[in-house]
């Protein structure tokens, strides 16, 4: 399944990914800190969804309640529920 989030209150846009049986691949942030979250990317790809949200859910980014990380968690929440 691909999914396609909008990020809210981040630099970058939004995030894609593919949802593969619990597994996240293919991930692509739109904006944002490009080498950061390339490296983000590259440490997520072919990890659970869960163990990813358990990781990242809840970094924040300077003054921001949430972060890039953050967003992407949460879209892997919310498509591991809709499953």
């Amino acid at each position: 399944m691909h999914i396609v989030h909008n990020n809210q209150m981040t630099c970058s846009s939004k995030v894609e990914f593919d949802l593969e049986e619990g597994i996240v691949k293919n991930v692509a942030f739109t904006g944002g800190c490009n080498g950061n979250l390339k490296a983000i990317a590259k440490l997520c790809e072919g990890k659970k969804g869960e163990d990813i949200v358990k990781l990242l859910k809840g970094n924040t980014c300077g003054f921001r309640p949430t972060s890039c990380a953050d967003q992407f968690a949460l879209a892997i929440e919310e498509a591991l529920k809709n499953k």
